[in-house]
């Protein structure tokens, strides 16, 4: 094959003149930013933050021809202007639709080609993941394969040049085989992560849009099993989201449409999302301390725990300790607090300044002293959350600790619709607890910053119990309660 690969969908899927692609992506985008400015009030976060400006480590788009999903895509590409000249690499995996294949294509071109010009292949990424054994070099994959073509216009329009490309198309690969690749050419804020995957295909609107809101709220959730009715870059999506999962991103849905509402008939219909991942938002010191004792002693009635800065220095020397007797290094001995002694129950959250969450385990119930719970809390959520590798000594230095004392769980009325059990909370106050047929979940407060819609929190709520796929019903138990969170540096929150 030629050293360049040749735009093999232009006319079809995007226009085949320049001129014209340009006119066609500057439009998408257009609207894309006209319609992030109407909604970016509804999406601040419950903290005040508006999460929509923080710039993407990782985005999924759709596919399809310009005309249907164009606008879906549009939205998230907007997202990437802070990132123009700061990109030196793109890592892009999606689905192969004409040729299969066993295991991740690599292509052994030097360039992708469109109407805007070439884009050159990353040979350093090429070179770091060759070796593996789930990677192919097969240029016969990528020939005619649309998936990652129609993303290049959009990349080219707003990251300039100056940037290289990394093309994988994925067949038949597991999660942990695209999860290992991804960690090997992850890098730093030089490299972005894109995903493309269309949704559901060729069901009624109506049954679109519910099966494609349920995928959309697995994605926001993490789910590494999606199938291919749901997306049909699945393989890609599952593998992608440990990685995101195991980097502490935070997901954020931009759009989600589908063809009928578009540019196509509503009988058959083909979804599309746009969902970007961000790093975790750097705490503001200056925030933190104006909320120091937010609602202390006010919170009687929920028995929470006082915001006594005493008490959380107490608990996290605990804590830190714990974690740091476990990896055999030195810690300070903590000093102690009565309040240890009393039953309590905790959540120990880990942080670390470049990767975001390290882990995080707790308990809802007070069956043993709080002491006790936070320092078992502290040394399981170091090396036994399943969703983390087990904490390393080199990783100690750098690391950040919260202890989240919960109050009492209160039970809430029953609800027959999401809605209505929606109406029940207090955004970036209540901590939920649901219960139903053996399955259970539970969100802290602080979940609120990523998700500030009540419905969108029981949503992913739901899928987290594993109860996504029966809904909200009101044989659902459930519960509130509220947490006093204490954070190194003297930083105490209350919700």
């Amino acid at each position: 094959m030629d050293s360049i690969r040749p735009a093999a969908v232009a006319g079809s899927f995007y226009p085949s003149q320049a001129s014209a692609l340009r006119a066609a992506v500057a439009r998408h985008l257009a609207n894309a930013k006209a319609s992030a400015r109407a909604t970016a009030k509804s999406q601040a976060g419950a903290d005040g933050l508006d999460r929509r400006s923080a710039p993407p480590k990782m985005l999924v788009v759709p596919h399809a021809g310009y005309i249907y999903s164009g606008d879906v895509a549009a939205s998230a590409y907007a997202q990437l202007a802070p990132l123009a000249g700061r990109i030196r690499r793109v890592v892009l995996l999606g689905p192969t639709h004409r040729v299969a294949v066993d295991g991740i294509a690599l292509p052994s071109v030097a360039a992708f080609e469109t109407p805007l010009g070439a884009v050159p292949i990353d040979a350093a990424g090429r070179a770091a993941i060759a070796g593996l054994p789930q990677v192919r070099m097969s240029d016969r994959v990528h020939a005619e394969e649309h998936a990652l073509e129609v993303q290049l216009p959009f990349l080219q329009t707003v990251l300039g040049s100056g940037w290289a490309l990394l093309p994988l198309a994925v067949g038949d690969a597991s999660p942990a085989q695209v999860d290992e690749l991804l960690e090997r050419v992850w890098g730093g804020d030089e490299t972005l992560v894109l995903v493309s995957s269309d949704l559901s295909h060729y069901l009624p609107y109506a049954e679109a849009a519910a099966k494609d809101r349920r995928t959309a709220e697995r994605i926001l959730a993490f789910a590494d099993d999606l199938r291919g009715d749901e997306a049909c870059g699945c393989r890609a999506l599952n593998g992608a989201l440990r990685t995101a999962r195991r980097h502490g991103l935070q997901p954020r849905l931009l759009d989600l449409r589908n063809s009928g509402d578009t540019a196509g008939p509503r009988d058959r219909v083909v979804g599309y999302g746009a969902i970007a991942f961000v790093p975790q938002p750097a705490r503001s010191r200056d925030r933190d301390e104006d909320e120091t004792c937010a609602g202390a002693g006010d919170g009687a009635e929920d028995g929470a725990v006082p915001a006594d800065p005493a008490l959380g220095r107490s608990l996290l020397g605990h804590a830190r300790a714990s974690i740091a007797a476990a990896l055999g290094l030195p810690a300070a001995v903590p000093p102690d607090h009565p309040r240890l002694l009393a039953p309590g129950a905790s959540f120990v959250t880990l942080r670390d300044a470049r990767q975001g969450l390290r882990g995080c385990i707790g308990r809802l119930l007070a069956e043993r002293p709080l002491g006790q719970d936070v320092r078992a809390n502290a040394r399981a959520a170091a090396l036994e959350d399943p969703r983390f590798a087990p904490l390393r000594p080199r990783e100690w230095e750098g690391l950040q600790l919260e202890v989240s004392v919960l109050g009492p769980l209160v039970p809430l009325p029953s609800a027959a619709r999401l809605d209505e059990a929606a109406a029940q909370l207090q955004p970036g106050v209540d901590g939920v607890l649901i219960e139903h047929r053996g399955r259970r979940g539970t969100f802290l407060p602080q979940v609120w910053s990523t998700l500030p819609a009540a419905g969108d929190f029981l949503a992913a709520l739901l899928q987290k119990a594993g109860l996504a796929r029966e809904g909200w019903s009101a044989e659902i138990q459930w519960w509130r309660y509220r947490v006093t969170a204490f954070e190194e540096g003297d930083h105490v929150r209350t919700h």
